[in-house]
């Protein structure tokens, strides 16, 4: 796997990655920091939440353990896909090139990453992490710098009304990108989508009762999402080796069903490999070939 690769892979990741930073610096230059500030932020950091979340914390004067708090609740999922990762490196992966490798893991680098059948080389995660990555810092300081001539360029009392009005139209973006993130895979999976309900519901209570909206800024958001996510937990447990809600029932009654016979070659006619789900994957732990134990049905496609 080569450092091409990655950057082809890494291509969709980067543009995607692009109008979020854009997003980022506009809402850091809307909170009065310098030019300097979101950008310094982005290339020292690789977490779009976390940035989103630790800018505004800053801009409110949290204490610095806070801050920490909300970072670490944020990020440590990061963990977790960090290990899942390590299993798949090729052997030959010194201390140096992991620590480069840690600091790229996203969500999407890490979905891009795993799903690939071969061992991840260094050459193509740094393809792969230092193209997204580009395009996280460069939608930074574009938005930056947009942010920063717009304030020089609208002067005066009418201008400081427009730069205020762009401003505020440009954040909208935040909440389109949160909308486009969580709508979609919330309409076929009720658990996220019951999530998406407790934690707007709590977040409005944490607005309007008086008792919870004096709580310092930012703790709000650890409340809510150590409460909406236990409830969730606690409503719907799910073990690893357990099927997605729908797929065992289809799974059964396909197995159920008497096997056609193919007039070819006097055999059952398959409609596909035997133990594929209906998405392509393999749901008998079998390998693509026929399950020949000599390793030559593997390697198929890339």
């Amino acid at each position: 796997m080569k450092f091409a690769r990655g950057l082809r892979d890494g291509l969709p990741i980067a543009l995607g990655y692009a109008p979020v930073a854009f997003s980022y610096a506009v809402q850091a230059a809307g909170n009065g920091f310098p030019f300097w500030f979101p950008i310094l932020v982005s290339a020292t950091n690789f977490t779009g939440t976390g940035q989103f979340a630790g800018t505004n914390l800053i801009a409110a004067g949290a204490s610095l353990l806070l801050l920490l708090a909300t970072m670490l609740i944020i990020n440590i999922r990061y963990s977790l896909m960090s290990v899942s990762l390590s299993q798949k490196l090729e052997p030959d992966f010194p201390l140096w090139k992991r620590a480069i490798v840690a600091f790229g893991v996203t969500d999407e680098n890490y979905a891009v990453a795993i799903r690939q059948p071969q061992k991840l080389t260094f050459p193509y995660l740094l393809g792969l992490m230092s193209c997204s990555f580009c395009g996280w810092l460069g939608g930074t300081a574009l938005g930056a710098g947009m942010s920063s001539l717009l304030a020089k360029l609208l002067v005066g009392e009418t201008g400081e009304a427009y730069y205020t009005m762009i401003m505020s139209a440009l954040n909208i973006s935040l909440y389109a990108m949160f909308v486009a993130i969580i709508v979609p895979p919330a309409r076929g999976d009720k658990r996220l989508l019951l999530l998406v309900a407790l934690s707007a519901g709590a977040s409005c209570l944490f607005y309007f009762v008086p008792v919870l909206a004096t709580l310092p800024t930012g703790l709000d958001i650890i409340l809510c999402s150590l409460a909406c996510t236990a409830v969730i937990a606690f409503m719907f447990p799910h073990a690893p080796d357990d099927p997605p809600d729908g797929e065992s029932s289809e799974n059964s009654s396909a197995d159920n069903e008497p096997a056609e016979s193919d007039p070819t070659n006097g055999g059952p006619a398959e409609s596909g490999p035997a133990g594929a789900s209906p998405d392509g994957e393999r749901t008998d732990g079998k390998e693509p070939g026929g399950g020949r134990e000599d390793g030559a049905g593997e390697g198929g496609g890339q």
